[in-house]
């Protein structure tokens, strides 16, 4: 099964500035969720973002609050508890999840929107926790829960479909 750009929605989960110095590979995760930030505004994905008690965590890094349309602020763990729902597009219903921290807020938002009826995608390579073994099992957790385990570059080949994309040219900057 493939993900389309016309049926997605990309949530990017609580990248914050306190929060992002003691994830483990950070650079790398925040650099992917940002490339597949801007992957999808090239190609018409909807780009949200959730923050977890911005007083405490302070808000998402500027590049990513620059990319989201919406950023909800929430104090749930999972943001589906926090108005995530309603303030996801009508008639989209494969939502990619990405950011921080995988075993906490990432696995309950994902877990939430299934619980709902969407069908989620997880760009592993742009999950982060503060230790490895963390992150992996909530994959794997994850994986086993019935998300679709995938990558940033599968996203956004997926979403072009082929190079006779209008914006293949744009896009494929991103990926090299």
């Amino acid at each position: 099964m493939l993900i389309t750009a016309a049926n997605s929605i990309l949530v990017l989960v609580d990248l914050q500035q306190k929060l992002l110095p003691v994830i483990w590979h950070k650079d790398a995760m925040l650099g992917q969720c940002l490339r597949l930030a801007h992957a999808a505004k090239l190609l018409g994905v909807p780009v949200l973002g959730t923050e977890q008690n911005p007083a405490g965590l302070g808000h998402n890094v500027d590049q990513i609050r620059s990319a989201c349309e919406i950023t909800v602020t929430k104090t749930y763990f999972d943001a589906c508890k926090d108005g995530l729902l309603e303030a996801l597009p009508p008639g989209r219903n494969s939502i990619v999840v990405t950011g921080c921290e995988a075993h906490v807020c990432m696995l309950q938002t994902a877990s939430g929107l299934m619980a709902h009826g969407y069908d989620v995608w997880i760009a592993a390579d742009a999950v982060g926790s503060r230790k490895a073994s963390d992150r992996d099992a909530a994959l794997e957790r994850l994986r086993q829960n019935g998300t679709r385990l995938t990558t940033t570059e599968m996203l956004i080949f997926e979403w072009l479909r082929g190079s006779d994309h209008p914006r293949f040219r744009e896009v494929l900057k991103l990926v090299k």
